[in-house]
């Protein structure tokens, strides 16, 4: 019985010690995410620049028509959009549905609703592929939907 406590304590410790790394490792994933959006809505491209991977890509799905098209967006466009002056805040509001780690690869899926200044906008899922880099989780990927109804 003694031979099998000590096998039996490292495997609950070790868990323990996996579930606390997760735990930081998906705060960590959803601060980046946060920080994104924090940058959009103060107008702050050096914020919004801070969380991207080199490289990254952006898209968005839009359907007209019954007609579903991938559209590719630049991100340097769009941060350079982020820091321009513009009339209303840019306020996406998110809440993480899932954020998925392994490794140095994260998945997050977020639900949002998009408003210009308080003035309601569309609404849809954001798709996030973030990478760990030496300067931490960075955004790799964006790919979103967007409405104007049925949102949640």
């Amino acid at each position: 019985m003694k031979h099998l406590f000590l096998p039996v304590a490292l495997l609950l410790s070790a868990s323990a010690a996996h579930a606390q790394t997760s735990t930081t490792e998906t705060e960590a994933v959803k601060k980046t995410v946060q920080s994104f959006f924090d940058g959009m809505r103060k107008g702050d491209s050096t914020l919004v620049r801070s969380t991207l991977a080199p490289g990254a890509v952006f898209h968005t799905l839009s359907t007209r028509n019954s007609q579903t098209k991938l559209l590719a967006e630049n991100p340097s466009d769009f941060v350079k959009a982020v820091g321009t002056p513009h009339k209303e805040t840019w306020d996406e509001r998110i809440s993480f549905d899932k954020v998925l780690i392994d490794a140095n690869l994260a998945s997050v899926w977020t639900p949002y609703e998009f408003y210009l200044g308080s003035t309601f906008s569309h609404c849809g899922y954001n798709s996030f592929q973030l990478v760990k880099l030496a300067g931490g989780w960075k955004i790799a990927h964006i790919i979103d939907t967007r409405r104007k109804e049925k949102c949640k």
